[in-house]
């Protein structure tokens, strides 16, 4: 359940570093690679806020079963 719910942190830390080697490579003068880097860093910070959410309903759906067994 842990390895879940840290899941989203990598997934914004690869966000980060795929943008970071887009701003080298547009820094570099290959846009069309830095395209490629930006894109990817978008898409993961898209699937890090997806899971982020997703362990949230999760925590709140088992917050609420431990309240019913109590």
């Amino acid at each position: 359940m842990k390895n879940t719910k840290n899941s989203f942190i990598l997934f914004y830390l690869a966000a980060a570093l795929l943008y970071l080697a887009s701003i080298i490579s547009f820094a570099g003068g290959t846009h069309s690679m830095g395209t490629v880097w930006l894109c990817l860093g978008s898409t993961f910070l898209c699937l890090g806020s997806s899971r982020a959410i997703k362990n949230e309903e999760n925590d709140k759906k088992q917050a609420d079963e431990d309240k019913e067994e109590k």
